[in-house]
């Protein structure tokens, strides 16, 4: 019986992006090089030929959404990475992916800003651009990994979801979880779920491809497999062809939203440490989940009754989960490399501003965990 020995890995934040992608299926990546990202185009670049699909350098990032779009309408698994000034270019194309329901995944790592800011920093300003970057109404999915394993789990996370409900998805990296090394150890072929789009289960003549099935998801038809419709950004009934008529277009507007809102359970992810006993709580993501955790850690050791909430899902906000934990503990303490983004949303759940204490640098460094811990103490 042959043994099969599971293999370590130095592997980079970035590098685990790109390599999860590549066994999600990806087979086109467009972007434009920007730090800290650039890594994983040119891990792509290299390894995409070798495979049978397509690397392509964008003049701009604008350019590079609306590649990806392309070859993801021409049925093929699509993706493109970038930081925050790039992600800010993209966010006209990001619209008209969610409401021509085009799948494709973009990765934002991000740095300091506003504008071009510090571009080697760490920061999490794009949280709420994240969610809300485009205008009007409009769907999104936003997965945020704390290591380089995540990186790479939730990057084919990421492809699944999208393939799956047709909607862009944001990965929201750090620089410090794009550049940070760690040994890994990957899952073997076939462990993870890989997803595809679920095709027209009709002849050309009978798809409307806007029509969604039982899952309130249309089948998607690929160009070029002889299924021809009209795609656009605007309103539009079910062939695909705009319209200005009120009942047509809220309609789609509340079915893009019920596609995600329906599916909670299966989109939003988290993790957790020590909420059984708990008191206080860290609610924490990204890097700064790694010092919260270090953080919680340290209290109990001191006696303090502490535990941690990690949201690997950021939108759709887990609001149901985090007024679970509201429900049990005195105080939540939200520390962001920003001035206060996602702690906005979780006051918005617990109810009582009072309640909800935050822990924010902007300065391009990494929150440490004697910052999370003194604020601990403090509360107790």
């Amino acid at each position: 019986m042959t043994q099969v020995v599971e293999m370590a890995r130095l592997m980079q934040g970035n590098e685990a992006v790109a390599e999860g992608a590549l066994v999600a299926g990806v087979r086109f990546f467009a972007g434009y090089p920007i730090t800290p990202s650039t890594e994983i185009a040119e891990i792509m670049a290299e390894r995409l030929p070798r495979m049978g699909g397509k690397f392509i350098q964008m003049e701009d990032e604008i350019a590079s959404l609306a590649a990806v779009i392309g070859a993801s309408l021409a049925g093929v698994k699509s993706i493109t990475a970038t930081s925050g000034p790039g992600f800010s270019l993209m966010q006209e194309n990001i619209g008209f992916a969610a409401m021509a329901e085009v799948p494709c995944v973009i990765v934002n790592v991000q740095r300091s800003g506003p504008s071009t800011g510090m571009p080697t920093a760490p920061a999490q300003g794009d949280v709420m651009q994240a969610r809300w970057g485009t205008h009007g109404d409009h769907p999104v999915i936003v997965l945020s990994p704390s290591s380089v394993r995540e990186a790479y789990d939730l990057t084919v996370r990421a492809v699944n979801l999208a393939e799956k409900y047709r909607v862009p998805v944001v990965l929201l990296l750090d620089e410090v979880i794009g550049h940070l090394r760690e040994k890994v150890i990957l899952p073997a072929p076939g462990e993870l779920e890989i997803v595809n789009r679920k095709g027209p289960g009709v002849a050309p003549a009978g798809y409307l491809p806007y029509r969604p099935d039982e899952t309130g998801v249309p089948p998607m038809a690929n160009f070029g497999d002889g299924y021809r419709y009209h795609v656009t950004g605007l309103a539009h009934d079910e062939l695909g062809l705009p319209t200005n008529n009120p009942e047509v277009a809220e309609q789609l507007l509340l079915r893009l939203h019920e596609k995600i809102n329906r599916n909670l359970d299966d989109i939003i992810m988290d993790d957790s440490m020590h909420l059984e006993d708990a008191g206080v709580v860290v609610l924490a993501y990204g890097a700064t989940a790694r010092s919260a955790g270090r953080a919680v850690r340290e209290a109990r050791n001191s006696g303090i009754k502490a535990g941690l909430y990690r949201p690997l899902t950021l939108w759709p906000f887990p609001a149901r989960r985090v007024a679970a934990v509201a429900e049990k503990v005195h105080t939540i303490i939200v520390p962001e490399m920003n001035l206060g983004q996602y702690r906005l949303e979780v006051e918005r759940v617990v109810g009582d501003r009072d309640r909800v204490r935050g822990v924010n640098r902007v300065n391009g460094e990494l929150i440490t965990p004697g910052e999370i811990l003194a604020l601990l103490r403090e509360v107790v």
